[in-house]
């Protein structure tokens, strides 16, 4: 598995903004060539002017395959356009991220006792 962990910065008191257009014109289009996000969230603490999604693919050819699609839906890259004339975002961090060989070896381990 491969593990894409993505912090966007927004300028002060537009995160909330910045969530609404891409609920309205974004979320479909990326769900759609990229699945469900394993999570997407606003920061509590630290860096309260940022949010964060994690997105999990088979491998990096996978995650290239798909993203690569998603760049060529119109849906997605109007979100984009409207993104960015928007300007509400200031910056952005990726981290892939792969699994430590020990984690979810164990078939009895169950979710919610991690």
């Amino acid at each position: 598995m491969l593990y894409d962990l993505r912090t966007y910065r927004c300028r002060p008191g537009t995160v909330s903004a910045q969530l609404a257009a891409y609920a309205e014109t974004g979320f479909a289009a990326q769900s759609r060539h990229l699945g469900a996000p394993l999570l997407y969230a606003t920061v509590e603490t630290g860096d309260v002017n940022a949010y964060v999604h994690l997105w999990q693919f088979q491998d990096a050819a996978d995650r290239e395959r798909r993203r690569a699609a998603l760049y060529e839906d119109e849906q997605w890259l109007a979100y984009r356009r409207r993104s960015a004339e928007a300007g509400f975002q200031t910056g952005q961090t990726n981290m892939l991220l792969k699994p430590a060989f020990f984690w979810l070896q164990d078939p009895k381990l169950k979710q919610d006792e991690r």
